[in-house]
């Protein structure tokens, strides 16, 4: 199989990605418009590399070429991550998506009130998309993650030694990410418990800073956006 079917397959896979970053981003817009607290702090994308598509291949015992197998069996061929502040928001994010009808979710796989035995937590949901072609409407399957900013620093410590360690970790460290999981969840939690408290000062914060120079954004404000 060349490049070229490979470009062909992933092409509309590259596509919903870019159409439902500008979507989630624009949830999160809007709630800046009516006032509102955003429980989306940003949203990031991308399609999964050849390689990886190719470990996902032999892990499932499926051929490595574009076909409807395969596109049936990578869920997560499409990724779309949502970052949010607390935990709570997260079931209002998955609220808003099952809400919608530019998506139809196929599936939802909590892993915050069942985290995986690694300590794993996020939310996931597989949803389907239609995406506009010039050979007609192609339906692709995304996956949605939506986990708190702690449970994404975990996740991706975690991904890193995971390449490392190729899924066998030494006991040590796979006590300490455990414990490290706990710990960032129990962040997590703490923070809930002051969420009115952060979110008064990050407001009264926001408005000083646009007082004193409302023409300077912070790098932090342009990543959101």
């Amino acid at each position: 199989m060349g490049p070229g079917l490979w470009g062909v397959f992933l092409s509309p896979y590259i596509q919903a990605v870019d159409e439902l970053k500008i979507k989630l981003k624009g949830m999160r817009s809007q709630f800046g418009i009516t006032g509102s607290t955003s429980p989306i702090e940003f949203v990031t994308g991308r399609v999964k590399p050849l390689a990886s598509i190719y470990d996902k291949t032999l892990e499932k015992g499926i051929p490595f070429e574009p076909s409807l197998q395969l596109a049936a069996e990578l869920q997560d061929i499409a990724g779309l991550r949502i970052m949010c502040q607390f935990v709570d928001d997260i079931a209002t994010v998955v609220e808003l998506i099952r809400q919608r009808d530019d998506m139809k979710v196929i599936e939802e796989k909590d892993y915050i009130s069942n985290s995986k035995p690694s300590g794993y937590r996020s939310y996931h949901i597989i949803v389907e998309y239609p995406v506009e072609t010039i050979s007609g409407k192609i339906e692709v399957l995304a996956e949605i993650q939506i986990r708190t900013l702690a449970m994404n620093f975990w996740a991706s410590i975690e991904h890193s030694l995971n390449y490392k360690y190729k899924g066998l970790f030494p006991e040590e460290i796979k006590n300490r990410l455990q414990s490290a999981a706990e710990a960032a969840f129990k962040l997590d939690e703490e923070m809930s418990s002051i969420r009115s408290e952060i979110q008064e000062a990050q407001v009264y914060f926001s408005e000083i800073k646009e007082a004193v120079n409302p023409n300077i954004r912070t790098t932090d404000e342009k990543e959101r956006e």
